[in-house]
């Protein structure tokens, strides 16, 4: 498998040329009483250090919403799925990062970036 990396973005390409793993948004929401909102915004800012340091980690941020002040997001971008994945696995995500995460709102999380092609679904092919 080749790697290619093209204006900041990493592709990977499988059999046929196609690419496999693009960019991927992770946007973390969560419900959070405004007593408990200092507290929380440390502990935010916490978890976001710890996967700020995760192999493939590009970037991320923090936020709240101007409506909703009990409504918080942290929003990160990853090299790829893999990336991040392998990053909720490790020990010190797992302390650091993890026990916040588990706080999120149910609700799916990983958007791929749509500066490329998107993301298709093809069974792999046999060599």
């Amino acid at each position: 498998m080749r790697t290619i990396v093209k204006w900041g973005r990493c592709e990977r390409l499988g059999a046929g040329g196609w690419p496999r793993v693009g960019l991927v948004l992770v946007v973390n929401r969560f419900q959070v009483p405004e007593d408990d909102a200092d507290a929380f915004r440390a502990d935010l800012e916490s978890a976001l250090t710890v996967l700020s340091e995760q192999v493939g980690y590009a970037e991320g941020q923090l936020g709240r919403n101007f409506d909703d002040p009990t409504l918080w997001t942290m929003v990160t971008t990853w090299k790829d799925v893999g990336s991040y994945r392998r990053a909720l696995s490790r020990y010190d995500v797992k302390m650091g990062a993890v026990q916040l995460l588990s706080m999120a709102i149910d609700e799916p999380s990983a958007y791929e970036s749509l500066d490329g092609e998107l993301n298709t679904s093809r069974p792999r092919e046999r060599e």
